[in-house]
Order: C-alpha cells, then structure tokens, then sequence
C-alpha cells in the first residue's frame, strides 16, 4: 500500500469516526445543539466551537468552556460534546472548543485561541444569554493545562492574542482535570513528555528552557488567580500525580480557594467509577461558584 492510499484510508477512518460520534450523540428535547460555530481566525486557522443551552430559560446563565486535551498535538472537541450537553441541562450554556495544534502552532497560539473563546463568550453574550460575569473553564490534560493558565493569566498582555477584542479574557473559576502546571519538571515522570513538549515549545529543557517556564501555570500563580478544582489520580502516569500537589499548595500559598480531589488508584483518562465520581464533582463546582443563590 502506499502513502496516497494510506493517507486516504486515514482520512476515511477519522471521517467515519467523526460521523460515528455525531450519530451517537442525542440531543435532549429540553436543550439547544449548535455545530461548528467559528470563534476566532487567528493566522488564517478557522477555529470553531459546538455551544448548547438550555431551550426556554431566560437568561442571563452561567457559562462554561470545555478545552479538550490530546498533547497540544490533537484531540478533538467532540470529546466534550455529552457534558456540554449535560450541563446545559443543569442550566449552563456550554461551549467545547477546537484550538490550534502543534507541531505546527507552537506555544502560545492555543492559549491565544482558549482567551479568544471566552472572549467570544462575552460578545455573544446577549444572542446566547450568558451572564459575562459568571464563565467558568474545564479541560483534561492539556486541556486542564490550558484551562488552569487562563485562571492564573487573565490580563497578560502576552497571552492574550489578537481575537475577539475590546473584551475581557478573565475566567470565574477553573476545573483542571490532570492538568500539569511545571513542564521543568515533567521529563522522566511523564511517558511522553519527551515527545509532546520538544513539539509543543519548540525544544527541550536544554534548548528551550524558557519556554518550559513561560508555558508553566504554577509560575503565574498570584492572589488574583481564579478559584480552582483540581481532579487528579495517584497513577497518572502522563501526568504525575505531584503536579496537582504542586499546584494546590501554590494556590493556597497565595490565598486563592482551591480543592485537590485525588481519586487514589486512578489513571489518566478516568473510567468507570472514576469518571462518574469526577464528573459529578465538576458539575457540583461549578453550580457552586456558578450559579446566583
């Protein structure tokens, strides 16, 4: 077989895959599904977000931003569809997000696109009823990566990119689902980190030293961070378990409220009980700091 036609049969597979998931996925008769709405164009990549919410409830709502993870290199947001549409059932208008990848788009071009959504977010807040100042953010892995920097970053110029201007990229709360928070720290204690940080920061730690700093949310951490759960398991082999632990203590150090759920025993990639358990302790959070008492 040759590439032609192992490039098309990979085309064909991922194709079938993608219509596979959409055909499984039900839309609640009580929520709102919309597909492939454009949010941002930095550099000419047309990102897109899927967004639901509830039908019949007057707004403004809570919001709630899903980042997908996958080693900054892929992933898809149709991963997030279900719990966007979970929780638009608990009364939340929820968005999972595609952002671009490595190794063409290095640092900082995903984290320009997760500010650019929850920008977009405030800008259609009046046609989506969402209340801007009630937006939370949740991701696994790089996706908790992603979403932990937008909780400790909000306001630095350098991250914020160029979309959706004029308005602010600040987040209320964030879920980090085995996110890690020091890439200096992650070779030898991550399977993989040997492959996906070169390709994400453009080097290793001996080439591309600052970078592993810069991109790490535990050097960002001030008083101002948002209030934060962490889901982590003891046998993340990806991610180490220690990385939530350092994050927590930085967050507490500083003053900010945050919670480490350690689920002893767990992956990375919750199953079973696990994903239950951490599921529902995301929804329970953010109707917390989310929803008006």
């Amino acid at each position: 077989m040759n590439i032609r036609h192992v490039l098309a049969l990979a085309f064909l597979v991922g194709f079938v895959s993608h219509s596979a998931r959409a055909a499984e996925l039900v839309i609640p008769d009580n929520v709102t599904f919309e597909r492939d709405i454009e949010y941002a164009n930095a550099g000419g990549a047309h990102v897109q977000l899927n967004l639901a919410r509830p039908k019949g409830v007057a707004g403004p709502l809570p919001a709630v931003l899903c980042i997908h993870g996958g080693g900054f290199r892929a992933g898809s947001r149709e991963g997030y569809n279900k719990l966007i549409l979970t929780l638009a059932q608990r009364g939340f208008v929820a968005a999972t997000i595609s952002y671009r990848l490595a190794p063409m788009h290095q640092f900082p071009a995903a984290v320009h696109d997760t500010k650019a959504a929850v920008r977009w977010l405030r800008a259609n807040a009046a046609k989506y009823g969402i209340d801007p100042a009630r937006i939370g953010v949740t991701g696994g892995s790089a996706g908790g990566h992603l979403a932990q920097f937008l909780g400790v970053t909000a306001g630095v110029k350098d991250f914020e990119g160029e979309d959706n201007p004029g308005f602010s990229s600040t987040v209320t709360c964030v879920v980090n689902v085995y996110g890690p928070s020091d890439f200096t720290k992650s070779y030898g204690k991550s399977v993989d980190a040997h492959v996906v940080l070169p390709m994400w920061l453009g080097g290793n730690l001996e080439t591309a030293l600052a970078k592993h700093i810069q991109s790490s949310p535990l050097n960002w951490v001030t008083p101002n961070a948002a209030p934060t759960l962490i889901l982590h398991g003891t046998e993340d082999k990806y991610v180490a378990y220690e990385q939530a632990v350092w994050m927590r203590d930085r967050l507490t150090a500083c003053g900010v409220p945050v919670e480490l759920i350690t689920l002893e025993g767990a992956g990375h990639g919750f199953k079973g009980a696990d994903a239950e358990k951490a599921e529902a302790a995301l929804i329970a959070y953010f109707e917390q700091r989310l929803t008006k008492k």
